[in-house]
C-alpha cells in the first residue's frame, strides 16, 4: 500500500516537473518582446482607459505610438503633461500647437425640476437616448438635458450626479475625457478650457419668448450680453449666446448685463 502511494507521488512530480520545463522553455522561445518604450509611455497616461483617444485603452494607445502614426496629443485627460513626457520617450519634437489644454464637461442647461415644466409623462426605460425618441422628451424644453443620467453612466471618474432634474459635473473629479458629450443626444454638454470663468447655462435656439415660456432659465437672445462685452468674445447666434474662450478675459460684464441669469460665473481650478 505505501508503495502504491509512494509511486503515485513519484509519477505526480516527474510529471509537474516535465510541465515546469516546457512552460520555462516555451516562455523563453516563444515570447513575445515588448518594446520597453511601450511599457514607458503607459506608465505616464493617466491610466483612466477612458477610450477618448480612439483606441481601447492606455494600453492600446501606448502600443500605438511606439509603432508609430499615431498623433502623441490624443491623451485628453492627461493633458499637456502627457504630451511632453511621450514626445520624449519616443525622441520627437513637440510640434507648436499640438498640445491640447486641459477641458472640463459642462452641462450647458440649467432646466431644473421647476424651471422647464413637462410636456408629458414618461415611463419608460431609464435612458436619455429612450426618452429623446419618444417625442423629443418630457421636458416642454427639446433642448434641454433630460436628467435620465446616460452621462453619468458613461462617466468614468464618477463625476456626474443628476440634482433636480439636471446632470451637473463635479470639475473637481472631471478628467475631461468628453465621454459624457459623446452620448448626449441633446448635446448638452461639451467641453470648455478649464480656467474659463464664465458659462451660459442653455442650450435653447428657439427665440425668446418661445425659449422662455418652456423654461424660465432660458437665454432670451437679448444681445446684451454680446453688445456689452469689451472684447467681443460672445456672441448671440441662432438666439443663443455663446462664448469665444480664446477671446474671453473673465470681466464678467456679460454675467452682470444678463438679465435671465443664463450666464454665471464659475471657478473649475478650485
Amino acid at each position: 500500500m505505501l508503495a502504491d502511494i509512494l509511486v503515485a507521488l513519484l509519477v505526480v512530480a516527474v510529471v509537474g516537473l516535465i510541465a515546469a520545463v516546457v512552460l520555462v522553455l516555451s516562455s523563453h522561445f516563444f515570447a513575445v518582446k515588448v518594446d520597453d518604450r511601450v511599457t514607458e509611455i503607459r506608465s505616464c497616461l493617466p491610466g483612466a482607459n477612458c477610450g477618448a483617444c480612439g483606441f481601447a485603452g492606455c494600453d492600446a494607445y501606448a502600443k500605438a505610438l511606439v509603432e508609430g502614426g499615431v498623433k502623441t496629443n490624443l491623451c485628453i485627460p492627461g493633458a499637456q503633461a502627457v504630451v511632453e513626457q511621450i514626445s520624449g520617450i519616443l525622441g520627437v519634437e513637440v510640434v507648436e500647437g499640438e498640445l491640447k489644454e486641459k477641458s472640463v464637461a459642462v452641462v450647458h442647461c440649467n432646466g431644473t425640476c421647476d424651471a422647464a415644466p413637462k410636456k408629458a409623462i414618461y415611463d419608460g426605460i431609464n435612458s436619455c437616448l429612450a426618452a429623446t425618441v419618444l417625442y423629443g422628451g418630457a421636458n416642454a424644453c427639446n433642448y434641454g438635458c433630460i436628467g435620465c443620467g446616460d452621462c453619468k453612466d458613461a462617466c468614468f471618474a464618477n463625476a456626474i450626479c443628476i440634482t433636480d432634474g439636471v446632470a451637473r459635473v463635479d470639475a473637481r473629479l472631471c478628467i475631461g475625457c468628453g465621454m459624457c458629450a459623446k452620448v448626449c443626444p441633446k448635446g448638452v454638454i461639451r467641453l470648455i478650457p478649464a480656467d474659463s470663468k464664465q458659462i451660459v447655462l442653455c442650450n435653447n435656439t428657439e427665440k425668446g419668448a418661445v425659449a422662455r415660456k418652456n423654461c424660465k432659465n432660458a437665454c432670451i437672445a437679448c444681445k446684451k450680453c454680446e453688445l456689452n462685452c469689451p472684447e467681443k468674445a460672445i456672441t448671440v447666434l441662432n438666439n443663443l449666446a455663446k462664448i469665444d474662450y480664446d477671446k474671453c478675459s473673465a470681466c464678467g460684464t456679460c454675467v452682470e448685463n444678463c438679465p435671465v441669469h443664463c450666464i454665471t460665473n464659475v471657478n473649475f481650478e478650485v
